[in-house]
């Protein structure tokens, strides 16, 4: 009887964030994943002995954990966190204030109602630290500095530790001693997740793949030009040819595994899923066994569309006498986890989930085809959107699959061992983001970054030959050929150019010329004056101005007059927020406004085709009040009377008595949009919006 192989890779990774020179770590994200991510994810699996999967390990993050695990890593933020908050200075309070709210606020920060009180005072001082000293004294800021950490602690250790349940349960007023014992549980959670995978590995549970040690784009390690094949004539910098850097990065990738697991991993998840037949080439000569990419390259490849039909089997590559075995990721499923699911209810979206791997693979079965399903995402960014850490989703999800007869849920390599392959001949060269590679190169930012570092590595090359000849190779150098490694790492120029934001990106941006500087300094030079500038531009993510006037718009769907909305409040998001790629973008803001007794709110679209906008259906939360538009047909839904129209524009007027708030109260807003019952976008994309529903006196009339 043909079945379904459900194979699951969750791709852990986070950047470098160590300073070689310092030994500081510049940012707290690898501790802090670790906590709540890392662990429990193996973990769940306990529960579901017929679920088996992947993981894929990148070396430079373990080495990170090991660092934390054995108390060797100086984290400032870890520092801050433990301070006595009596002895904290005014610019550590500042620090404090700054990092310790980055956090998801409507998941993590209101899950908790004395973070979520602490977060609403940081906002009311309009996020200054000098205006919040008012209110931040010692015992409100021990509050922050504990709750802050047990935010991020695992679901594992929040449910069934006593100590942490007891502070979470206490919620306020912390002491000394409970800001000990939150530190304490944070060494114990860390020392957790490195035997958790050995524990999990050994029992055949999971298999480990691994990712070349800094997580480089490889092939353009192995020649930056060849972006161009899938762009052609986009703006390239210098070529970067150093594929011995390749290969250096796949073999201490492995050797470290080795050191760390007892063997070599046979799978390979290339940073990104960025391939070439270079790159290929290099991983089967040196070892491994199969590598995954997305269906997206596999399109390209074919030169025809990579349905599921396509998509749901493996593939051998073979050229020159090396071969590898590759799969290619669903891509849609993929992204339903990676990006929809946490705004739906656990079992809803388990159901989702499965029915539509039943639908994909009910043609390949009746054929007489087993069915390969890969699922590769990253395993934790993701999760701080959902409820209580996806830990309910994933409940749903296994318990599913194990009831399920005709699918199984295995190891890659299991996979693999079970189905026969189709040969390929060659791959074409992109990444899982639209089969190229413009993420890390061609965009103004990126291509400045890619100079610095083949200046940088010119350097090297140029004070190497000359310690060779001397016969006088030391610790400096191999320090240098480490710090440039990591600024090898996909991560910095993830950041550059113009598709992603972060509220770190300046502190990204420091840490990528940093490495850099680390080079020159190793080799007893001085760094050159361009890495002391910045070459990230600053950004900000949204823009919120209040109404200056009283507004009275036309409700027809169309801007009908420059005048209408003229005094209108605003706001208006920039669409690149977010660690997650892929995600598409439909709202670009709105205007909002009263003339006393109504409360009037536009909604304004990016410049989206008009057949993405077909299927569309908009959700509006004001106060209590639910309006549910459809795009097609125009028809609402509401809880209360109202005029809504939907053209090039959505606008909306109702009574303020409709929502029994009275003309100058705050009024509260969320709005969705959905398509086949999916959420597609959100504004905004955490919590509410406040929004003023006032007609002050002094208006003109």
């Amino acid at each position: 009887m043909a079945h379904i192989h459900l194979c699951f890779l969750w791709h852990m990774h986070q950047p470098f964030y160590k300073d070689l020179m310092t030994g500081e770590y510049k940012l707290p994200w690898t501790r802090l994943h670790a906590l709540k991510d890392y662990y429990g994810m193996v973990r769940i699996l306990k529960d579901f002995p017929r679920v088996r999967q992947t993981f894929n390990l990148v070396p430079s993050l373990l080495l990170q954990i090991e660092e934390y695990a054995a108390s060797a890593a100086a984290d400032p933020f870890l520092v801050t966190a433990l301070r006595p908050a009596e002895e904290l200075s005014e610019q550590e309070q500042a620090f404090a204030l700054h990092y310790f709210f980055q956090a998801n606020v409507t998941r993590m920060i209101h899950r908790y109602p004395r973070y979520a009180e602490l977060h609403g005072a940081w906002l009311a001082a309009d996020q200054n630290a000098r205006r919040a000293r008012h209110f931040f004294n010692a015992r409100t800021m021990r509050d922050l500095q504990v709750i802050s950490q047990l935010a991020w602690f695992d679901e594992e250790f929040q449910a069934n530790d006593p100590e942490v349940r007891g502070l979470i349960e206490k919620g306020r007023d912390y002491t000394l001693e409970d800001q000990a014992v939150m530190g304490s549980k944070q060494l114990e959670i860390l020392n957790h997740v490195l035997p958790v995978y050995q524990e999990f590995a050994a029992s055949g549970q999971i298999e480990i793949s691994t990712t070349p040690f800094y997580h480089p784009i490889l092939p353009l390690l192995c020649d930056s030009s060849i972006a161009e094949v899938s762009h052609p004539y986009v703006a390239l910098p210098s070529p970067f040819r150093y594929p011995g850097d390749a290969r250096h990065q796949l073999d201490k990738a492995r050797a470290y595994f080795h050191r760390m697991f007892g063997g070599y991993p046979a799978g390979l998840w290339p940073s990104e899923g960025s391939v070439s037949d270079e790159v290929l080439g290099l991983a089967s000569e040196i070892g491994f066994q199969w590598i995954a990419t997305d269906n997206g390259v596999l399109t390209r490849t074919l030169n025809e569309a990579a349905g599921v039909d396509l998509t749901y089997r493996p593939y051998l590559w073979r050229q020159h006498g090396r071969e590898i075995r590759v799969i290619f990721r669903d891509h849609y499923l993929s992204d339903l986890i990676g990006f929809v699911y946490a705004r739906m209810e656990a079992a809803e979206a388990a159901a989702h989930f499965l029915d539509r791997v039943r639908e994909n693979c009910r043609g390949i079965l009746d054929s007489g085809r087993d069915a390969l399903v890969p699922v590769i995402l990253d395993g934790e960014n993701a999760w701080e959107y959902y409820d209580r850490n996806a830990r309910p989703f994933f409940g749903e999800l296994y318990q599913r699959i194990s009831d399920d007869p005709t699918m199984d849920a295995v190891t890659v390599s299991e996979a693999l061992s079970r189905m026969p392959p189709r040969p390929l001949d060659h791959i074409f060269p992109g990444s899982w983001i639209n089969t190229n590679f413009d993420i890390w190169i061609g965009a103004e930012e990126d291509n400045k970054a890619w100079e610095y570092l083949l200046r940088a590595r010119e350097t090297y090359d140029r004070v190497m030959k000359d310690a060779e000849s001397a016969g006088a190779i030391g610790q400096n150098h191999v320090l240098a050929l480490e710090e440039l490694l990591i600024a090898e790492g996909s991560d910095w120029c993830w950041w550059y150019g113009p598709e992603h934001y972060s509220n770190n990106r300046v502190e990204f941006d420091l840490l990528y010329r940093t490495h850099l500087a680390n080079v020159y300094r190793a080799l007893g030079l001085g760094p050159p004056d361009e890495l002391s500038r910045p070459i990230v531009k600053t950004h900000a993510p949204a823009i919120h101005e209040p109404p200056t006037a009283p507004v009275r718009p036309v409700i027809d769907g169309e801007v009908t007059s420059y005048f209408e909305w003229m005094g209108a409040g605003s706001y208006h998001i920039d669409a690149r927020s977010g660690a997650m790629h892929g995600q598409r973008f439909y709202i670009g803001g709105l205007l909002y406004g009263s003339d006393g007794r109504h409360f009037f709110l536009r909604l304004d679209f990016l410049d989206v085709p008009q057949e993405e906008m077909a299927g569309l259906e908009a959700r509006i939360l004001v106060q209590s009040a639910r309006f549910v538009v459809k795009r097609d047909d125009g028809s609402m839904e509401s809880a209360c009377a109202a005029e809504v129209a939907w053209g090039k524009v959505l606008e909306l007027g109702v009574a303020l008595g409709a929502l029994q708030v009275e003309a100058g109260d705050m009024v509260r807003v969320q709005l969705s949009l959905w398509r086949s019952d999916l959420p597609v976008d959100a504004l905004p994309h955490d919590g509410w919006l406040e929004l003023s529903s006032a007609e002050p006196r002094d208006w003109p009339v």
